[in-house]
């Protein structure tokens, strides 16, 4: 048996630090933003479709997605964001089954009874509607003005840019009401990793 656990945050709430502590646990991570980058590279069938959807432009000289022209014409534009997301996340949700599956198989349920977890580190849950995928949820929730000194201070983005980002994600009310955990990354760093550690033991341990 293995627990499948939806793990998702708004931008820059600090969703990445508690994957990577899900890790050093023993979990193992599924990263859709790197899947979802996959799903665009050059040559892929996820490129393919983009140019096909919104024209040449979105494919730059280097063959690549032109990340800059897609931002500037998707984000603020709710029927071409939902147009790109139609095209992605299809894409990204049978390779992250495939990646899970291979685990799995390639991992037998432990002899102490305890059970195996599989983390999908899935920013844009509540957009997909695909809750009801997982045994549990955990969001990782910061107030929107950390985020934005955050993303301002770690990603060279201008406060502008930032709130654009935020805008164009779920509201914290959302993922709280699809959320069956909730870990606050305001916390001191030690604190907030004895939170994971407790989830990690609850998810973990079916008589915890």
């Amino acid at each position: 048996m293995f627990t499948r656990v939806g793990l998702t945050g708004g931008i820059a709430a600090g969703k990445s630090t508690v994957a990577s502590r899900f890790v050093e646990l023993g979990a193992y991570v599924i990263d859709y933003d790197r899947l979802a980058r996959a799903a665009v590279e050059k040559g892929s069938e996820g490129l393919a479709q983009i140019i096909a959807c919104f024209g040449r432009h979105a494919r730059g000289r280097d063959g690549e997605l032109n990340r800059q022209w897609m931002a500037d014409h998707v984000f603020g534009n709710p029927e071409r964001l939902h147009e790109l997301n139609r095209i992605v996340h299809p894409i990204v949700f049978r390779e992250a089954g495939r990646l899970e599956y291979q685990w799995i198989d390639s991992h037998p349920e432990p002899k102490d009874g305890t059970r195996r977890l599989v983390i999908h580190d899935i920013p844009l849950l509540v957009e997909t509607s695909r809750w009801d995928y997982f045994d549990a949820i955990i969001t990782v929730e910061a107030p929107e003005e950390t985020r934005i000194r955050r993303m301002v201070r770690n990603r060279g983005m201008t406060r502008a840019a930032a709130k654009a980002r935020i805008r164009n994600q779920a509201t914290q009310q959302q993922r709280f009401d699809i959320s069956d955990y909730v870990i606050d990354s305001t916390k001191p760093i030690e604190q907030m990793f004895e939170d994971v550690d407790r989830l990690y033991r609850i998810l973990t341990h079916p008589s915890y």
